[in-house]
């Protein structure tokens, strides 16, 4: 039952947002009594920091998956772009931007973890797109990492209220274009271009 209060909570709170989904929300959409939620949680913050933490592991591993399908190292970045896109259409504000207003402490504590997972993904990304002649060779990893990281999570930490999903695709994309174009060879480029003409017309 645990397993399946985070799933739905976790839903419900993509759909309609971290702060506006209460815990007579959860049990309504369940069909139990808020008193089975609280014999799981103790409260709302505890209920949001397990299903953000649930979210985020079930996140790691749609994007492992996406790894092991054999796209090349600009392919697979496009393609794990557009599952967070697919994932987050509903909610129209930065899910990060609300955790972050109203959840601090498991916001941080997500952000830490985020940055130890999105580091061992673009590392290996790295690599791989340097052994397909995509990515210059002479690139500093650690560096190119925590750049790409602080520009794309500053999409998400801000008060996006006056954009819509479509200018936030629009931004993904131009951040994922940013990193592609500093680190990419002649190849990579054009594998780039392929992909920005065929995001373009999703």
């Amino acid at each position: 039952m645990k397993l399946t209060i985070l799933q739905k909570a976790g839903e419900l709170f993509l759909k309609y947002g971290f702060k506006s989904v209460t815990m007579d929300d959860v049990a309504n959409s369940l069909a139990i009594s808020k008193k089975t939620i609280y014999k799981y949680f103790k409260n709302k913050e505890e209920l949001v920091d397990e299903a953000i933490t649930f979210l985020h592991q079930s996140m790691h591993d749609a994007v492992n998956k996406i790894c092991t399908k054999g796209f090349n190292a600009i392919q697979e970045n496009f393609e794990i772009k557009n599952m967070f896109k697919d994932m987050f259409k509903n909610l129209d504000d930065s899910p990060m931007y609300q955790l972050e207003k109203y959840y601090p402490k498991t916001f941080r504590k997500i952000m830490d973890h985020e940055f130890s997972m999105f580091k061992d993904c673009i590392s290996k990304n790295i690599e791989r797109g340097i052994e397909e002649g995509l990515y210059r060779a002479d690139i500093d990893k650690d560096l190119i990492t925590k750049f790409y990281f602080t520009v794309a999570m500053s999409v998400h930490n801000s008060n996006l209220h006056t954009y819509n999903k479509n200018t936030l695709n629009k931004l993904e994309i131009s951040v994922l274009e940013y990193h592609t174009r500093a680190i990419a060879t002649p190849k990579g480029l054009e594998v780039l271009e392929e992909q920005l003409k065929k995001n373009t017309h999703n």
